[in-house]
């Protein structure tokens, strides 16, 4: 019989996959002697059969029956007694944390008899009928699939009689009618009422959490998060403790350090008289963990040496939830707390000076993405602000937008390219959609550990939380400041999550001074002074110390060459000549292509070799010292030329006003016409072009080697590296590496500079390169894999015309689980890179391997190309220091380092 059942003596922190990671880390607090309520674990493996064939196992139900007859024992109640019933919750608990995705429904074995029983044994009818009413509404809303605003409502209308909006002034027999009312919505709703038996209740809130695994909203984080889908979560059975009992009571979340600011110290909330769903609602606003203190001294003392012990053991930033049932607390959860980018590096470092861990461990607990967030602008200390309201600084960042209201009307005008700020009361997982889509997150309830602050900070968005005075109207689209001015949909307001601050209008942003770092614009005494540029100088040398791939920038100015070159770049691995070739140089282009003899043609090359060749001269002296790949003319020339609809409509004017087009014209319309290719992509560009136009390579060739022979007089040290773009077939390169070797020779004749050993190389991005590579390793003395092209005709998918077509839809289906063109698809285009690359060292053992297309930047990629082996990864500029800190934890990996 196949074990779906594990006691928490049973399990420890190592079996996530299993038990997952809230089921896991419960057994590890167990095991290490700590007040955790008697619980159990149902496997992630019974969810998968539960998915897969929409029952769960037949041996199931008689493994829950033994573990809660076991907990009933060491309990001493019964499930759903009538005089004094044991109570239990059911919570989900993934592998990876997915904060308010799943289901959890509290209070189980409640019904009509036990409920008295319940308020006779605690001496508190209250408490015993708002416990009843939370399993309704948790039950109704999460197994049954009723509109969680229908029991809301019925809430408020009880509060609105009442005259108050806090749910404690609400009394015994005020909950006895709500109870009343939300069974009744049940029946309604289902045909059926609420179900009496416990272990019905117990079963079906199982069944709930097993199907929420595949909710809309749990399916759009993992896709956020990058979750694999084929996890399934377990489901966590542990004996209720009550933190609303009365005001000795209380439930609460606490970190064991600023999971915003990553500063060390007492941080978290705490709610008098609550259920933990009450915390991350938001509903109330929360006292902080301090402040709990002067509420249960004794609670507090022993809440703050357990802390300790759990951070000792963890070595990590922990989260946790807790409960004081009576005076008496009890550990509900504990995991590695997610973070905000700042807080990672700092605590990073931290624990490394603590010993608690290695150099080489602070590496792994970082990453670029975070790294690309602390690199985002920040707004302007010294720029005129309006301040209109301050809440909790959340999740740090800035950010600028209209106010909206909506989260569906968020991802709506998201769409359409619009910035917005997602303004709610609170937020809950259903808002996940518009918080994506948002720039930025503003609540006027909840704190540092509401839902809006907990997703916001896994997601990198800024948030403020908790802005009081702002009131927020959901219904009604509008936000009232304390001086009574009400905001509407549309406005525009800028919040800081880094100091909680709300702005009217729009903030101007600067740089943040981690990209002055990086730039070079501060002194080792303003690094040292400043905690976070600090902890990314040593993060950074420390990724610098351990990588083996050299990263290089794209870059195709002098200017964009030099920047690189600030943020660490160890050479330029694409430099595309046909950005030298717009603006005012486009004439000369149009003159190469309507030439119609030799001589046209070669005088109108003339003219672009001083030009190209004083590009060259700038990019060369940036990067002195260090490689520049300079990639030959890859698009079809057409792409020089009017399109065909501009040309039309020069026609079309022309013919209005009486006249005709010019001669000039003339032949453009005829060059367009005659060039017109249906696809571009696959047409005559690349190596093609160098064949089909005699000279047209070789001039490029040229103007980069004579600029090498102008820096090398200048006393530079200038390496150009000429790539020859597109090849399919070895017999292609060598008839361009042939050509270029003689202009080599003629530059090095005619300078006195010997340029004949310039490395000339080719782009790996046809499929049949990849295959032939073997062959064209035999021409080619470096590869560079274009793997944007490679991963459009691998796919057969042409870029341009494809993303927004139709790959949402392949995301939401499975087919991408990000898009490939974000994320290397390692299966398919990475298996072309991974044969490429053996096949070239095969012939060619110190070939040299690269990568120039964007996938360089990106942090997954980068691990892949470490351990297929390229010698350097190519991106942007703003992307260096990203792939450099990626490919020291690609190093980590490599030598079996713990990531997270």
């Amino acid at each position: 019989m196949t074990k779906f059942v594990y006691a928490l003596s049973e399990g420890n922190r190592d079996l996530k996959d299993l038990l997952g990671g809230k089921g896991a880390n419960l057994a590890e607090m167990h095991n290490m002697g700590l007040p955790v309520p008697p619980s159990f674990t149902i496997t992630t493996e019974a969810c998968k059969a539960y998915l897969e064939k929409g029952s769960e196992p037949e041996e199931l139900a008689q493994q829950i029956d033994e573990h809660v007859a076991k907990i009933e024992d060491e309990i001493g109640k019964k499930l759903g007694d009538p005089s004094d019933p044991l109570l239990v919750s059911v919570r989900s608990g993934a592998k990876f944390s997915m904060p308010g995705m799943m289901e959890t429904v509290l209070n189980i074995g409640l019904n009509d008899e036990s409920v008295e029983g319940l308020a006779t044994v605690t001496e508190n009818p209250r408490f015993a009928y708002d416990s009843y009413r939370r399993l309704l509404q948790m039950f109704g809303k999460t197994v049954l699939d009723i509109d969680g605003e229908k029991f809301e409502d019925v809430l408020d209308e009880a509060k609105d009689a009442k005259g108050t909006k806090n749910d404690l002034d609400l009394d015994v027999e005020d909950l006895k009618k709500i109870v009343e009312k939300f069974k009744q919505i049940i029946a309604d709703e289902t045909g059926k009422p609420f179900p009496q038996e416990p272990k019905e209740q117990l079963l079906e809130a199982m069944r709930a959490v097993f199907r929420s695994w595949n909710s809309e909203r749990a399916i759009l984080y993992r896709r956020q998060e990058r979750i694999p889908a084929d996890l399934g979560t377990a489901v966590n059975v542990c004996t209720m403790v009550f933190g609303n009992l009365g005001m000795d009571s209380g439930t609460g979340v606490a970190f064991t350090r600023d999971p915003a600011s990553g500063s060390q110290g007492v941080y978290g909330d705490y709610l008098q008289n609550a259920q933990g769903e009450d915390v991350v609602a938001g509903i109330r606003n929360t006292m902080s963990l301090a402040d709990m203190e002067g509420v249960d001294k004794n609670a507090y003392d022993e809440l703050m040496g357990i802390m300790s012990k759990l951070e000792d053991h963890y070595k990590d930033l922990c989260d946790i939830e807790f409960t004081v049932q009576n005076k008496k607390l009890w550990m509900l959860q504990t995991r590695v707390g997610k973070r905000t980018a700042e807080a990672a590096f700092k605590i990073a470092c931290q624990l490394v000076d603590e010993g608690a861990i290695s150099e080489e461990e602070a590496l792994s607990r970082v990453n670029g993405d975070q790294l690309v967030q602390l690199m985002f602008p920040r707004f302007d200390e010294k720029a005129k602000k309006e301040k209109i309201g301050q809440g909790m600084n959340a999740s740090p960042g800035a950010a600028v937008g209209a106010l909206c209201f909506s989260s569906p009307k968020a991802a709506e005008l998201a769409e359409k390219g619009e910035k917005v700020i997602l303004a709610r009361r609170e937020t809950n997982p259903d808002d996940l959609v518009g918080m994506i889509a948002a720039q930025g997150i503003l609540t006027s309830r909840g704190g540092k550990t509401s839902h809006a602050a907990v997703v916001a900070r896994g997601m990198g968005k800024t948030c403020v939380c908790g802005a009081e005075e702002l009131g927020i109207d959901v219904a009604a689209e509008t936000m009232t400041l304390p001086d009574g001015t009400v905001m509407k949909a549309g406005d525009v307001v800028s919040i800081n999550g880094t100091t909680g601050e709300v702005f009217k209008g729009e903030v101007p942003v600067v740089d943040p001074p981690v990209v002055k770092y990086f730039e070079g614009k501060l002194g080792q005494e303003e690094i040292d002074g400043d905690e976070l540029v600090h902890a990314v100088h040593r993060i950074m040398t420390i990724a610098d110390a351990k990588r083996r791939l050299k990263v290089r920038a794209n870059a195709d100015t002098g200017d964009d060459a030099a920047r690189a070159r600030r943020f660490g770049a160890q050479g330029i691995g694409l430099c595309r000549t046909e950005h030298m070739f717009l603006g005012d140089r486009r004439p000369f282009v149009e003159k190469l292509i309507l030439a119609e003899t030799v001589e046209e043609k070669k005088a109108a090359l003339d003219a672009l070799a001083p030009l190209q060749k004083g590009d060259f001269v700038e990019i060369l002296e940036a990067m002195d010292g260090l490689p520049v790949t300079v990639r030959l003319l890859d698009p079809p020339l057409h792409e020089f030329l009017p399109s065909q609809i501009e040309m039309a409509s020069q026609m079309a004017v022309a013919r209005a006003k009486g006249t005709d087009i010019t001669d000039d014209q003339k032949k453009i319309m005829a060059a367009v016409e005659r060039m017109a290719e249906q696809n571009p992509m696959l047409g005559l560009r690349g190596v093609r072009l160098g064949i089909v136009i005699p000279g047209l390579f070789e001039m490029q060739a040229k103007a980069i080697l004579e600029a090498a022979a102008e820096r090398r007089k200048a006393g530079g040290d200038p390496k150009p590296e000429i790539m020859i773009p597109l090849v399919a077939a070895v017999q292609e390169l060598e008839i361009m590496k042939d050509a270029i070797r003689t202009v080599a020779d003629e530059v090095s004749e005619a300078t006195g500079v010997d340029l004949r050993d310039t490395p000339i190389g080719t782009m790996i991005e046809l499929p049949r390169a990849a295959v032939t590579a073997g062959q064209i390793a035999e021409s080619a003395e470096f590869f560079s894999f274009g793997t944007n092209d490679l991963t459009q005709t691998t796919w057969g998918f042409s870029r341009d015309d494809v993303e927004g077509a139709f790959f949402s839809r392949y995301i939401e289906r499975g087919i991408f689980g990000v898009s490939p063109f974000e994320t290397l698809d390692v299966v398919g285009v990475g298996a072309m890179v991974e044969m490429a690359a053996k096949a070239g060292r095969e012939t060619r053992p110190d070939i040299h391997l690269g990568v120039c297309g964007e996938h360089g930047g990106d942090p997954a990629s980068v691990h892949f190309f470490h351990e297929v082996g390229l010698d350097y990864v190519s991106c942007s500029p703003f992307r260096v220091p990203v792939a450099r800190l990626e490919a020291g934890r690609a190093s980590n990996d490599a030598e079996g380092s713990d990531f997270r």
